[in-house]
């Protein structure tokens, strides 16, 4: 199997399941024992960061590993092994709705005092804090919309058209400068930090990893398609005024114009796409296959669940006046000198 030169660098291993799945994907090594992979915290960096490495193959991928990897069959086998781990555990874990008309109706409700990232970064969060949040969700705005794609080719009908209708405008309408991937990576421009691909995954933490991995999880089988589904309506549903929040810590910490951009765009562009999933995908899909209304509830709760989690994580560290991101590994660099930390630069005038 050839190399594949493209791609981000493999990041370095958080624990004995993704040093063997990394050691796997660079050809030094084999895959974790089965004991080893049942061992690991459904939730923790060394489960999550195994789990990411096998997904992204199916996207960019990595340099030095070869694009064959995705279809490798043994590592196929650990990746459902880690799927079932973490699965599980937000099944059990995940409270839902009794029904898709209750799951939406609470979403579609602002709480009075609200107490999330964004109402945090727009009453008072600092630049460094803005810095370091766009840096955790560039691992999935730098590939915004591509994971609820894999939901096309099982939709029908009006699912399917309204789905690809929304996902068109993701993808910039043609247009690639306004593809909203590239808009994310403008707005890091803004905010001074790098804008490659995966740049930012050794400093993410593992909240952040779940986020992301929920929806290639989702995206990736379809016997969850219904939860893809409700996934997507949940991050629409809610764009809208979290993105206005946002706009609002851009401007008043001077993000920049681009950063800014970012935001008001999501604004107006998601509280159009909110009615569209709700209407015509949640409703076109339901029509047509309606055992999936279940599916569709949890991904709608679960969406929440994890980005609750996510919240937690950030709010801790920055109301203590901390980094929220995990130490940069010693040869993130490329070169094998130990990497500025990168809270410490955000935190630069």
């Amino acid at each position: 199997m050839a190399h594949d030169p493209h791609g981000p660098r493999l990041p370095a291993a958080r624990g004995p399941v993704s040093a063997a799945v990394r050691a796997h994907l660079s050809g030094t090594g084999p895959l974790p024992a089965d004991e080893t992979v049942a061992a690991a915290s459904p939730y923790g960096d060394d489960l999550q960061l195994a789990l990411y490495l096998c997904y992204e193959l199916h996207y960019r991928g990595f340099a030095g590993v070869a694009p064959d990897r995705e279809w490798d069959p043994d590592l196929l086998r650990v990746r459902a092994a880690l799927e079932h781990l973490f699965l599980t555990a937000l099944r059990e874990d995940t409270p839902v709705h009794a029904s898709v008309d209750e799951a939406l109706a609470d979403l579609l409700v602002e709480p009075a005092e609200g107490a999330g990232v964004s109402h945090f970064l727009s009453g008072e969060g600092e630049r460094w804090q803005v810095g370091e949040y766009a840096m955790q969700r560039s691992l999935y705005h730098l590939k915004e919309a591509d994971p609820h794609a894999w939901v096309l080719p099982r939709l029908s009908g009006r699912a399917k058209a309204a789905m690809a209708a929304v996902e068109f405008d993701e993808w910039g309408g043609g247009r690639p400068e306004r593809v909203h991937a590239q808009l994310f990576a403008d707005l890091m421009t803004d905010l001074g930090l790098d804008t490659a691909y995966g740049r930012y995954l050794d400093v993410a933490c593992a909240e952040t990893l779940a986020t992301v991995n929920l929806m290639s999880l989702l995206g990736l089988h379809r016997s969850l398609r219904g939860a893809l589904v409700g996934h997507f309506a949940a991050v629409e549903i809610t764009s809208s005024p979290g993105s206005r929040r946002l706009a609002e810590a851009m401007r008043r910490t001077d993000a920049g114009p681009a950063a800014v951009h970012f935001y008001d765009e999501h604004v107006e562009a998601d509280a159009v796409h909110e009615q569209v999933v709700r209407h015509e995908v949640i409703g076109g899909l339901l029509a047509d296959e309606p055992h999936l209304a279940a599916d569709v509830v949890f991904g709608l709760d679960v969406t929440g669940f994890l980005e609750d989690r996510l919240a937690d994580r950030l709010l801790a560290a920055w109301r203590r006046g901390e980094s929220s991101l995990r130490p940069a590994p010693r040869d993130s660099t490329g070169d094998g000198t130990a990497a500025r930390p990168e809270s410490e630069r955000l935190r630069v005038p």
